[in-house]
């Protein structure tokens, strides 16, 4: 069957559907945020009457309302008329997100890659989606599968894979305190994950450049 004829490039603005519960019901609200950083800190011991302090919870919540907040963003899309079909992969991509279970932050890179069948995607794009789904309330090997399955779904490629690399505070400044550590996670999907040898190309091109 022949793939349907499609526009020159294709435009669509898009966020991911919310997840089931992202922390933000209706919308944010930053003055009931502001109120609530201040009883946080103030239950913590701190006197928000200081002046020092006095404008702390209003920039708790600004900074919160920034970090849990997808930007919206136009996935564009263009036919592949050259028939490339080998790996496109964008790695060092730089995210934050934060971690639900204790609202400190993990960073990282991001090493996205597909193999294109009838349309590519602008190379930006990947970057986008990976900002897309750090921006809410996460955990790494959950961020790694929707990165990868909503590539899968929106682009339709032969092969997707996604290879998270990333420090979490919640490791390194309490509990256990293993500063330097490093969680990575990876989802394949498609030909990257059935076919070996794809799947070994992938894996070796996301490796972490030397310094």
């Amino acid at each position: 069957m022949q793939p349907p004829v499609s526009a020159p490039d294709s435009t669509l603005s898009l966020l991911p559907d919310p997840p089931a519960s992202n922390g933000i019901d209706g919308g944010v609200d930053l003055g009931a945020a502001e109120r609530a950083a201040g009883k946080l800190l103030r239950a913590l011991g701190m006197d928000t009457r200081d002046p020092s302090l006095a404008a702390t919870p209003r920039r708790i919540a600004r900074a919160y309302a920034e970090l849990l907040t997808p930007r919206e963003f136009n996935l564009t899309t263009f036919p592949n008329d050259e028939g490339y079909d080998e790996l496109v992969l964008a790695r060092e991509i730089p995210f934050t997100s934060i971690c639900e279970h204790h609202l400190l932050p993990f960073t990282g890179v991001a090493a996205v890659g597909y193999l294109p069948d009838h349309r590519i995607i602008g190379l930006s794009k990947l970057a986008r989606v990976v900002e897309l789904f750090a921006r809410r309330p996460q955990v790494q090997e959950r961020m790694t599968k929707q990165v990868a399955g909503w590539l899968d779904t929106h682009l339709r490629p032969r092969g997707v894979g996604v290879v998270l690399r990333a420090e979490h505070s919640c490791m390194t400044l309490r509990g256990v305190q293993a500063r330097g550590s490093s969680t990575v996670t990876s989802a394949l999907l498609g030909t990257l994950r059935t076919d070996p040898r794809s799947r070994a190309e992938f894996l070796a091109l996301t490796q972490q450049p030397a310094r």
